[in-house]
């Protein structure tokens, strides 16, 4: 079997070609620009040539692209954008007016004299011909990640993707009930774009794919505390026996070495609040159970900016599943993807 596997991140998307025939150290790998940052560079192209623009294609992460939007408007210039580009930058088509950008219809944006930038999270002709200049074939199976915060026009992005979060876990706790393939909910705008783009991919939420993989690591023990800093979005999570026992979101930037010991350790106590962590600006925490920091089993750190954990007081190990950091994410997908596979077989 091989996979395809593609981490979208807000500073890279890490892609991994996932051989079943091969060690998987032997698979082929690539760490490339992420999407918006891509985007982003375009745009701030076409600022500088002062060209309007229009945007098209599919919703996809905001983020550096968003900004750049921003800096565009701000330039005089005008951003013209279909209803589905336009949901990059907020949920709510009312908020996108208000910032200046001219929402058109599909048929309108083939007439514009402005500058075409097409929105997506994976690009995957521009994948298939990097991997073609190396003779390598595109596999036909996807597995894809994001951070999909859930159309929600009407209320805090950061509160009702941190409530789902919290209803998963009472109703399913299992890391395996993270992972869609056949049935994506529809509030999941970011994950039915990049399945439109890829049909048939697997999708699973950034930051659960990273503690899938960061549980493959060799130092592994149950109950593992989970901690995956990214780019964007520290997601922590308690796992025991297949099971999230407790999860906490927040903001990488608001993050320090001291900060996040004591979020931690308040997380395996039990004496962390949801209320806490939201009004600090983060998403969320939400505590099944309550293990106790003296009872996990180990601590395993991940993402690209785990170097804040650099002076830790805390027992941790820094996650490299198969030796590599930075496919930590892909090996959680491939994880999710090959338990979907036996779970189906299982069924029939």
């Amino acid at each position: 079997m091989k996979i395809l596997a593609i981490d979208v991140g807000m500073g890279t998307q890490d892609i991994l070609i996932y051989d079943s025939e091969k060690f998987i150290e032997n698979c082929f790998k690539m760490v490339l620009p992420s999407q918006t940052q891509i985007i982003a560079g375009r745009i701030l192209k076409e600022t500088r040539l002062k060209n309007d623009i229009v945007l098209v294609g599919e919703t996809m992460g905001g983020g550096p692209c968003a900004g750049a939007v921003r800096r565009h408007i701000e330039a005089n210039l005008t951003v013209y954008a279909t209803e589905k580009a336009a949901l990059t930058l907020n949920d709510s088509i009312g908020k996108v007016k208000e910032m200046g950008v001219i929402i058109i219809t599909e048929a309108e944006s083939e007439e514009l004299k402005a500058s075409k930038i097409k929105m997506c999270d994976v690009d995957k002709p521009a994948i298939e011909k990097a991997l073609s200049l190396f003779d390598i074939q595109t596999p036909d199976d996807f597995a894809v990640a994001v951070q999909d915060h859930g159309y929600s026009p009407d209320i805090s992005n950061r509160k009702f993707r941190f409530d789902y979060f919290r209803e998963k876990m009472i109703d399913d706790p299992n890391l395996n009930s993270f992972v869609y393939k056949d049935y994506i909910p529809e509030r999941f705008t970011r994950m039915k774009a990049a399945q439109s783009l890829l049909p048939g991919a697997l999708l699973m939420d950034t930051g659960i794919a990273a503690i899938t993989g960061a549980l493959l690591d060799s130092n592994a023990k149950l109950p593992c505390l989970a901690v995956n800093i990214g780019n964007g979005h520290t997601l922590a999570g308690i796992i025991d026996d297949g099971e999230i026992i407790a999860l906490m979101e927040h903001h990488t930037h608001q993050m320090s070495s001291g900060k996040l010991d004591d979020l931690l350790e308040r997380l395996c106590n039990g004496t962390l609040g949801n209320d806490e962590i939201y009004d600090d600006g983060g998403h969320g925490c939400y505590i099944r159970k309550s293990t106790g920091i003296v009872n996990i089993g180990s601590i395993l750190v991940t993402g690209p900016r785990r170097d804040i954990m650099r002076t830790s007081g805390l027992d941790l190990r820094f996650a490299a599943p198969y030796g590599d950091m930075m496919l930590t994410g892909c090996f959680g997908l491939v994880e999710g993807y090959l338990d979907y596979v036996s779970n189906q077989k299982g069924e029939t």
